[in-house]
């Protein structure tokens, strides 16, 4: 793919003028932000209509992490923010290596502290950033493109399917260049944004949730939640020892003071509620 290549902007939903908010500027404070919150709204339908093409993603990703392989978000701008977000989330939610689920996006590291939207035009970089990484077969990229069609986010996809990676595209435009590439497409329709082209709003706040529900589904079918408790977090601040504690006096039924204790003496949850259990039919 050649960084030639462009969408046609002018076609795209996520691009176009929003009617309702013309005269966004007029409104009185509490009126804009009604406005806003009406907006905000259609956001929750377009993501539950793509729930088929999410569960096809979450299996996908799970399938990959039980045989070896790693998720990798990529994007650029609020895209790419929103995907290392996520990934740097996982680790202390779910007590997985850093490694597992990672999060690239076009300009790198300080890109996502200062803009550096030009950076999303090479797909070449995109491609070049998917080998620096280390993606491999058996792994499963996810691109992020509010568009679907951000060039480093086409190039990196493209580089993931011939390196043997599974390419799976999340976009807010339902024809996208991304389709031809992707193995699964999710391309929640939010339509235009409150402030036209802004799609760290409305599209963004789509790509969230779904990015939301690709780890969090993974990390259920691959075993890191039971019922819907966090067994796998690891107690690395007051916060979340608290937490740790609670998990296990949940699961066991014992009191603060014997959960403290068994997690002192062991080394993850599930271990400590079996001490729990074992110390609990001690006479």
């Amino acid at each position: 793919m050649s960084s030639e290549i462009r969408p046609d902007y002018q076609s795209l939903n996520t691009e176009a003028r929003n009617p309702r908010t013309m005269e966004i500027d007029q409104l009185p404070t509490l009126e804009m932000v009604r406005l806003m919150a009406e907006e905000n709204r259609v956001v929750e339908d377009a993501v539950a209509a793509e729930s088929e093409h999410i569960a096809q993603a979450i299996d996908l990703i799970a399938q990959a992490m039980e045989q070896g392989g790693h998720l990798i978000y990529v994007g650029a701008g609020t895209s790419g923010r929103l995907g290392v977000l996520d990934a740097s989330e996982c680790p202390p939610t779910f007590g997985v290596d850093y490694e597992l689920v990672r999060g690239v996006m076009a300009g790198g590291k300080q890109a996502m502290f200062r803009a550096s939207e030009g950076a999303e035009d090479s797909a070449e970089q995109g491609m070049a950033d998917m080998i620096a990484d280390g993606v491999k077969a058996g792994d499963v990229v996810v691109g992020l493109s509010a568009s679907g069609g951000a060039p480093y986010v086409l190039g990196a996809l493209q580089a993931a399917a011939q390196l043997g990676a599974v390419p799976i595209g999340v976009t807010c435009n339902p024809a996208s260049l991304m389709h031809p590439i992707c193995r699964v497409t999710i391309a929640p329709v939010v339509g235009p944004e409150v402030i036209t082209g802004s799609s760290r709003l409305k599209a963004g706040t789509a790509q969230k949730l779904v990015l939301n529900m690709l780890s969090t589904g993974a990390m259920i079918k691959t075993g890191r939640v039971m019922g819907n408790l966090m067994v796998n977090v690891r107690p690395t601040n007051q916060k979340l020892r608290l937490r740790c504690i609670r998990i296990i006096r949940e699961l066991s039924g014992c009191d603060a003071q014997l959960a403290e204790q068994a997690l002192d003496a062991c080394s993850d949850i599930r271990e400590a509620v079996a001490y729990v259990q074992k110390n609990a039919q001690k006479p």
